[in-house]
């Protein structure tokens, strides 16, 4: 049984349905949710990072991308002590240096939180469009609450100087779905 979530895209009003699971399949899905609240909590992560995380028979695959070597280590060491976790497989990347790349997530961030769209998320603690620059290209994660809203994330990380921009956000309706199969694999 195998067991995928995008950590960022983990929804805590969710977890009750883990109680429907057979106790088998429990076993990694709430493995996985264990690791994503874990990650989800790292007060390192920003949006900025993008971390996802599967389950197959206690082994925790982590990947994703973040800004600094030290939160590849310290979300591999944190998930490691999850109850259930019989070894880690470190994939995260740790995206190179670059001011240039610096300046072009900080212009990307401002353009989205400051938008009255997303105000909403730029109040959370841990807000839901992560920004992933890796040699002037961005990639955009997480989870909005609608197509249109999509569409305006993409739209606003347009001219900034960019390559290219890959939006790879989802509804809430498609996590939820996500969630769904994950518990059911």
């Amino acid at each position: 049984m195998k067991a995928k979530l995008a950590v960022a895209a983990f929804a805590l009003a969710l977890i009750p349905a883990v109680a429907l699971a057979g106790q088998a399949e429990r076993k990694d899905f709430q493995v996985l949710l264990d690791v994503a609240k874990s990650v989800n909590r790292y007060a390192q992560l920003s949006v900025f990072d993008d971390i996802s995380a599967s389950v197959d028979q206690g082994v925790v695959t982590l990947v994703g991308k973040v800004t600094m070597p030290y939160k590849r280590d310290d979300i591999a060491k944190r998930v490691a002590k999850i109850d259930g976790v019989k070894s880690v497989r470190n994939q995260i990347q740790v995206l190179p240096v670059s001011q240039f790349d610096d300046e072009l997530r900080f212009k990307i961030a401002r353009a989205i939180y400051g938008s009255p769209s997303f105000w909403n998320y730029a109040t959370m603690v841990n807000p839901p469009i992560h920004i992933v620059v890796d040699r002037g290209r961005v990639t955009l994660t997480g989870v909005v609450n609608s197509d249109v809203e999509r569409a305006l994330a993409r739209t606003l990380a347009v001219g900034w100087g960019e390559f290219s921009v890959d939006s790879q956000l989802k509804t809430d309706a498609e996590a939820a779905a996500s969630l769904e199969k994950a518990k059911t694999e």
